[in-house]
């Protein structure tokens, strides 16, 4: 059963329709293979229309859906022989970021990503994707322990943000941010991140500084979240799909502006209908990067994250 969402309400009553048939053929003689078939057929034209088309407010409740694959789930699927690291050596855990060390393809890599949760307890656990600072330091000893055996670092970016709570305020959140950046500026490892689902401000972008950018098709990444702007912009949350269009977070959008370097093309009607499909997918184009990446010193790599970044807008400023 499939957790629809509001634009996906015609797809939602044709296999409705395809499962009453199914469950009357289980009850009797009844052979509807045909009919189901014709139905089937229309829910794919359907969802092939639908989804060539998505608004960026729709894209983002898609980014946002409850069923599509996390952070977890990726490095299940990819990485072997995981081993996680926790704390951040100064204060406590954050389970909103994960990380270790593990096997990708037979190539040994440090791999980080902050993690959702698949359930309502596992979203409260790991406090919706939102990390504290002891979540950006975690990250940040991962990312000094990879550069110091020379491991690739992979990162799944899939945050709403940074939690903003007075405690994380409190305990240097702003500085374990920048200096998250700051490291990602510093390795002289390939470092590759993707942007799984949703990739908000500089929570996001604390994991993503990195040689290649990659997104999926349906997923979204933005300097604020589209409820966030309008609020700020005209005092109303309620503008949120009016500032969704005027952000310019979807994959499309920020290749064209050179702010990601690749899309992966997510299955028919988003990673949610098919993950591991959809995990797969972004396997490929992981170990794709990481084989162009392979070629380069640990200097070039280093300067040529830096200059990716500093470059960023540089041609709207001329």
């Amino acid at each position: 059963m499939h957790n629809y969402l509001d634009f996906e309400k015609p797809i939602a009553e044709l296999e409705g329709k395809i499962e009453e048939l199914r469950h009357l053929s289980s009850d009797g003689e009844m052979n509807i293979a045909d009919e189901v078939g014709k139905l089937q057929a229309k829910v794919e034209k359907l969802l092939v229309s639908t989804y060539e088309k998505l608004t960026p407010w729709q894209k983002t409740q898609v980014a946002r859906h409850h069923d599509r694959p996390h952070a977890l789930e990726y490095i299940n699927a990819l990485i072997d022989d995981f081993t996680p690291l926790a704390g951040d050596r100064q204060f406590a855990e954050d389970p909103a970021v994960v990380g270790g060390l593990g096997r990708f393809r037979g190539q040994s890599v440090v791999v980080i990503g902050n993690e959702k949760g698949a359930d309502t307890e596992a979203r409260v656990r790991h406090n919706f994707g939102m990390a504290k600072p002891e979540g950006y330091r975690k990250a940040q000893r991962l990312m000094r322990m990879a550069d110091r055996f020379n491991l690739p670092v992979i990162t799944l970016v899939d945050t709403p943000g940074a939690y903003p709570g007075v405690e994380a305020e409190a305990r240097g959140q702003a500085e374990a941010i920048a200096r998250s950046i700051e490291i990602c500026f510093g390795i002289r490892v390939p470092f590759v991140s993707v942007v799984i689902g949703e990739g908000g401000s500089g929570g996001a972008i604390a994991l993503a500084a990195a040689n290649v950018v990659v997104m999926m098709e349906h997923a979204v990444y933005s300097v604020i979240s589209p409820e966030g702007c309008a609020s700020i912009l005209w005092r109303d949350g309620e503008l949120a799909e009016e500032a969704a269009g005027a952000l310019k977070l979807t994959a499309r959008d920020l290749r064209e502006l050179g702010v990601i370097d690749a899309i992966v093309e997510e299955p028919l009607g988003g990673a949610h209908r098919e993950p591991a499909g959809a995990i797969d997918r972004v396997g490929g184009e992981i170990d794709r990067q990481l084989g162009q990446l392979a070629a380069l010193t640990g200097d070039d790599l280093k300067a040529a994250r830096r200059e990716k970044f500093l470059k960023m807008g540089a041609n709207g400023l001329a």
